[in-house]
């Protein structure tokens, strides 16, 4: 780690992820209205601090991202097999996250695919986890980004889905780093998402 820590550009960023994910969750009935604003602000922000990095083939990001996007997949619903058969409770919170939070109508799919996957993944990998590099080793990067990243979900009001943005973000950071590539984390994102919204829900 460097001896002095403080950059203004990721901290600025980091107060207007959490601003903008607050009335974002304030009203569940404008959710989704509020969300695909918020993010399209936040891409915005990223593209103007850093570069898109992108070294990876276009086989390479489509067939990585298609396997780590159905692999994040499965762990999370062997999670969930898991919460059922120790009987844990968390049945209700995920069934509570899916009424509130999943989309339900044409557009908004669209915004999931096309503005929320990329925007969180320029965000806070392209944009915060690349600049704590600057500052720290590796794994503490994505290990800090991880718990930026679940802590604007935290006004949801659910542990889970800050559990749930925890787990993903490191797997999307590490897969960040290993291959420099922001349209392969981007189509792993897509590729979970459709999974757990559209194809085959835990709910």
């Amino acid at each position: 780690m460097k001896n002095s820590f403080f950059d203004l550009r990721l901290i600025t960023g980091f107060i207007i992820a959490h601003a903008l994910m607050y009335f974002t969750f304030y009203d569940r009935a404008i959710f989704w209205y509020i969300f695909t604003g918020s993010l399209l602000i936040l891409i915005t922000y990223a593209m103007f601090q850093e570069a898109v990095e992108d070294e990876a083939s276009f086989f390479k990001y489509i067939s990585l991202g298609t396997i780590s996007g159905l692999l994040l997949y499965l762990l999370f619903w062997l999670g969930v097999q898991a919460f059922d058969l120790l009987n844990l409770p968390f049945e209700n919170s995920i069934k509570k996250l899916y009424r509130w939070f999943a989309p339900a109508l044409f557009w908004q799919y669209l915004a999931l695919i096309l503005v929320a996957a990329p925007g969180e993944e320029l965000f806070w990998r392209g944009f915060v986890q690349k600049r704590l590099l600057r500052y720290f080793g590796p794994f503490k990067s994505i290990l800090i980004a991880a718990l930026l990243y679940a802590s604007v979900h935290i006004y949801s009001g659910t542990l889970i889905l800050m559990l749930a943005a925890f787990l993903s973000g490191l797997m999307w950071g590490a897969l960040y780093l290993w291959k420099k590539s922001m349209p392969l984390v981007i189509v792993s994102h897509i590729v979970f998402d459709i999974m757990i919204f559209i194809i085959l829900p835990l709910k």
